[in-house]
């Protein structure tokens, strides 16, 4: 007997049909859906039956683009509904929408995966590149365009960095993370069973989605830098350790064909991950000297483990014995210096492998690694570059015994893998606000080096024994494990000159003394403009100069998209930090320096995100060089790097656009589009700034700003170790970290902090025409206007209303509401778009879709943040708590559903 649906649910189940999507994504949807609402039914049917209720309002409401009566009422409706609701049933009805969001991006998850899989199987291996692999494409287009040779030489200086960082903008439980993989992996497997196998992979799903319903989505306490560092162990393990030289195989797979795993690898170990975790210490007090140390050993013990056991297990498998394969006389050389080296571990080994050298050979180098965890000093590795020359000796051997697919196959691999996490896994860099250094040495200069003249400051003692700990860790992890350490609000070469000053005064003596690679970050925009006057000083440096010696003139700049941002707009933001580019491009090639730009962006536009790979080619000329470093922070990490087919597509994507980007028609089509513009670009940055300072100069709009947004009540949320403060004194926005103020807009459906003052910008040029000509031919401009077109699509001005008149200042309201207006007109006259990321053929769908049960969370924040606001003081702490636990499961939904939300 067919069970027979409700009327909302039949509504709800038909918005979904119709839904311009591909058909996998909307069925998985509607699985999802039935599957949710199972769940809720069993907790409670009159829940299950708000929540339909809820559900058709919400999809009857539509959007808020030429909104119907209908419409209206719809969103009227809503609104009472969750107002008559007692705060458990809101409350559990709000773990139900957040359930169904990690359920949606399972969906589009699963769907660009299997997509990835289809594609690739339908390429033609003779094809002069893979047109799904970016690297591949990139390597091709630049061996037409500048000969093997050439393209030879860029590739082999490729690097990509991703540098892990622990911003709050991770809105979900680590808790919730394992239910997420485990659906993902019950999805994957869905399609296709029947019988009892399909009855079974249902009832799983149930069991995992009702304990996702049941998890609150808020953690109880918030994470330790410790506990944080399990993210990047946990990312390692999922996807980073196996899927990283699965790219450079595949590279290797197609430029070699058959002889790819039987020859030498042509593709170099270019991806390099480096960690702010347990090391960004600006305005974290939780992160400490010994954090630091603590945060490191975790790594390097972890990634000893992780090599011990795979070459342990290559090890067993190398079964040639000496007849069919001789083992070379730098192989007997190492077999002899092992035992000389152990003789218990080498003759446990022998006794496993009798005849097979090699085998034998490789199990005492796992042996070794372990005794490098426990410190050994008798048989530990003094460092990575050892025991990859011991796997160097074992590949010869074999491939001059003719074992060469074993050589460059299983052993290749291992070294690629050693290559790029060494013994360290991350690279951790060093980051603290130049303020403190300054602050510092006045301490001691006042007191003494040892507080001969009085008790140091607690937090000078805690600088000078950041750079001892920072000796500690290079001395057992390797140099790499900790050598960068980077200057936030870098006003002079003085702040520089500090870092190493302090790094003296820190060790009695001066061979203990780290090395280190200061490097400036420059991120408010009079500091942007003024980066090569202060680049010019640096490298006057005596400390400077001499590391530069060392490294071939390599030396590492770092830009803030964050607070450039918070401080300029949007608009003025991106022009200035591309001319910054530029002119330290410039100044580089002047001076002979090797350069790398590090980019510190976020996954919010309002933070320079967005896709990374069109941002590189949008990258002025001399910027890149084949060398690409960024933050990648929050729900980002996550995003980009829990599936290992999606990491891989992303790696490939982001390494490929950074060889690309040294093309001479890349070079040539950002060089000349940025001149053919430089008008507009003044006229859009001019009155953009103009806009956006007029905002920020209103009367207490600091005040106003934490009333209508859930500021408050996001820094309450124990997502990260991090304050949403800098706490060095300032009482504004000064104060505040960009990632809040992104995060608490975007939570406001607003998303103020990436668009705002762009419309006016645009009025002020009023030439359309040349905008969409801007659009065509300009690749900086095309790709701002296309992640600003993003960030309006998840808007909602009915809703951003809702949270405005919190403030009770029409004045504000009118220029906020005012701005959105005008920058999607000209957005979307821009684009030629109708609506939202129309000619997206399957993200603008997708995000339309999500956004009904987007806006149920929405409107439940706004509305409880109004009680709060409001009726506070009348609460009791019990009841003000719960209310606030409501909010932060809102924040929570409404982050998964929007995504890339800081």
């Amino acid at each position: 007997m067919t069970k027979k649906l409700s009327v909302e649910e039949t509504a709800a189940l038909e918005a979904l049909q119709g839904v311009d999507v591909p058909e996998q994504i909307r069925n998985n949807m509607a699985l999802f859906l039935r599957l949710v609402r199972k769940v809720v039914e069993e907790s409670d049917q009159d829940l299950r039956a708000i929540f339909d209720v809820l559900l058709y309002d919400a999809i009857s409401m539509n959007d808020d683009m030429d909104e119907s009566e209908a419409e209206h009422q719809a969103f009227e409706d809503m609104g009472d509904i969750i107002t008559e609701l007692d705060e458990k049933s809101a409350t559990l009805l709000m773990r139900a929408f957040v359930t169904f969001f990690h359920l949606a991006n399972i969906c589009e998850e699963n769907y660009r995966v299997k997509s990835l899989r289809k594609r690739e199987s339908e390429v033609s291996v003779d094809a002069a590149a893979d047109p799904i692999n970016d690297l591949t494409v990139a390597y091709s287009q630049l061996v037409d365009e500048c000969g093997r040779g050439k393209a030879n030489a860029l590739l082999n200086r490729l690097e990509f960095h991703p540098v892990f960082t622990a911003h709050p903008t991770e809105a979900r439980r680590k808790a919730v993370e394992g239910k997420i993989r485990r659906i993902a992996e019950l999805l994957d497997a869905h399609e296709g069973l029947g019988g009892v196998a399909a009855l079974e992979n249902e009832r799983r799903l149930l069991q995992e989605i009702d304990a996702l319903f049941r998890t609150s989505p808020i953690a109880h306490k918030k994470p330790t830098p410790v506990e944080e560092a399990d993210t990047i162990i946990d990312i390692f393990d999922s996807t980073l350790f196996e899927m990283v030289p699965e790219v450079y195989r595949r590279f290797d797979d197609w430029q070699l064909g058959e002889k790819a795993g039987t020859v030498p690898p042509v593709c170099p170990a270019f991806f390099h991950p480096g960690s702010w975790i347990g090391s960004d210490r600006d305005g974290n007090p939780n992160v400490t000297a010994k954090v630091s140390r603590q945060v490191a050993e975790k790594y390097r013990v972890h990634m000893l483990e992780t090599l011990a056991d795979a070459t342990h297990a290559i090890g067993r498998n190398l079964t040639m014995d000496g007849i069919s394969t001789e083992p070379s006389k730098k192989l007997v050389n190492l077999w002899s210096h092992q035992c000389e080296m152990s003789e218990k571990i080498t003759t446990r080994a022998i006794g496993i492998s009798a005849s097979e050298l090699h085998r034998a050979c490789m199990l005492v180098i796992a042996e070794r690694l372990r005794a490098t965890i426990e410190r050994t000093s008798d048989v530990m590795y003094a460092d990575c570059d050892e025991y990859i020359a011991d796997l160097r000796v074992v590949q010869e051997s074999l491939a001059s015994a003719g074992a060469a697919r074993t050589a460059y196959g299983p052993v290749q691999r291992l070294i690629w893998q050693a290559q790029s996490f060494g013994f360290h896994m991350v690279e951790m860099e060093f980051r603290q606000h130049s303020v403190v250094h300054a602050r510092a040495l006045e301490d001691i200069k006042k007191h003494g080096r040892w507080g001969e003249r009085g008790e140091l400051d607690p937090m000078t003692h805690e600088v000078l024994d950041t750079f001892r700990a920072i000796g500690q860790i290079q001395r057992k992890n390797g140099v790499d494990a900790a050598r960068r350490y980077i200057i936030s609000f870098t006003k002079s070469a003085q702040n520089v000159a500090d870092v190493y000053e302090l790094a003296r005064l820190a060790f009695a003596h001066e061979d203990d003394v780290p090395v280190l690679d200061v490097i400036p970050l420059f991120e408010q925009l009079e500091d942007l403009q003024g980066a090569v006057g202060i680049l010019d000083e640096m490298i006057k440096l005596p400390e400077v100069r001499r590391r530069l010696s060392q490294t071939d003139g390599r030396l590492e700049v770092m830009l803030g998209y964050s607070d450039s941002s918070k401080d300029a707009g949007p608009t003025s933001a991106t022009l200035t930090l591309h001319k910054t580019q530029e002119d330290i491009a410039k100044w580089a090639d002047a001076n002979g320096i090797d350069l790398i730009l590090m980019h510190g962006r976020g996954g919010a536009v309002g933070r320079g995100g967005g896709p990374a790979n069109r941002a590189v080619l949008a990258q002025p000329k001399g910027s890149v060089n084949c060398r690409f470093k960024l933050t990648e922070q929050g729900e980002v990490i996550f995003a980009r790097y829990g599936d290992p087919i999606l990491a891989r597509r992303h790696v490939e994507s982001v390494a490929g656009a950074t060889l690309l980007q040294s093309a001479p028609s890349v070079e040539w089509t950002n060089t000349d589009s940025t001149e053919k513009y430089a008008d507009l670009a003044k006229v859009l940055d001019d009155a953009s700034h103009e806009r956006y300072l007029d905002l920020l100069n209103t009367e207490d709009f600091a005040q106003w700003f934490s009333t209508v947004t859930p500021l408050t009540e996001v820094g309450l949320m124990p997502i990260g170790s991090r304050p949403a403060k800098r706490g060095l004194g300032a009482k504004s926005l000064d104060d505040l970290r960009t990632i809040p103020w992104i995060f608490s807009w975007s939570q406001a459906r607003i998303n103020l902090a990436a668009w705002y003052g762009l419309g006016t910008a645009c009025e002020k040029c009023g030439d359309l025409k040349k905008l969409q000509a801007a659009y065509k031919d300009w690749p900086l401009f095309t790709t701002f206007i296309d992640n600003i077109e993003m960030s309006l699509s998840k808007t909602d001005e009915r809703i951003g209303k809702l949270y405005l008149r919190l403030g009770e200042r029409e004045d504000l309201n009118e220029k906020v509401i005012g701005e959105m207006e005008l920058t999607r007109k000209w957005v979307l006259a821009i684009v030629g778009d109708e609506w939202p990321l129309q000619h997206r053929r399957i993200l603008g769908p997708v995000i339309r879709m999500r956004l009904p049960f987007v806006n149920v969370l929405s409107v439940t924040q706004a509305l409880v943040l109004r009680t709060l606001r409001t009726k506070g003081e009348t609460l009791t702490p019990e009841e003000k708590e719960r209310f606030i636990y409501l909010i932060l499961c809102t924040v929570s939904g409404v982050a998964a559903g929007l995504q890339n939300t800081g």
